[in-house]
């Protein structure tokens, strides 16, 4: 059986550009790409905090250290400058590799500039009821 994990997360980054007029797509900040994992062209989750949007689109690479989180085509209509996003990287793995996965979290400043890279926590804490 292979399950569906969440890879890498860019944690509340802001939406800086919203272009209708541009092939769809996600630009964002190299730098964000490479403390999450990405790589240019690869499938990701968006997760809109703003608007409770969700939808899929693929990763374009931005310039490094802008801090731009753009949407591009379709993906335009999901936010506006000013809103607050979820990129989640997700894969496909066996169960053996699923339950050995340490995700990426990457957390963001104002200006979606890195400010930390954690692996998630344990999964086997215990749960408030």
């Amino acid at each position: 059986m292979l399950r569906r994990m969440c890879r890498a997360k860019i944690h509340r980054a802001t939406i800086t550009a919203s272009r209708l007029d541009y092939e769809g797509s996600l630009e964002i900040d190299q730098a964000l790409m490479e403390a999450a994992g990405l790589i240019e062209h690869e499938m990701v989750l968006v997760a809109n905090l703003s608007n409770g949007e969700r939808f899929e689109t693929y990763v374009i690479r931005g310039a490094r250290h802008s801090g731009v989180i753009g949407l591009n085509g379709a993906a335009a209509r999901m936010g506006v400058p000013g809103d607050k996003v979820i990129v989640m990287s997700v894969a496909w793995m066996d169960e053996k590799t699923a339950r050995g996965l340490k995700p990426q979290f990457v957390q963001v400043d104002q200006k979606n500039h890195v400010i930390a890279v954690k692996a998630s926590v344990n999964n086997d804490r215990p749960r408030a009821r």
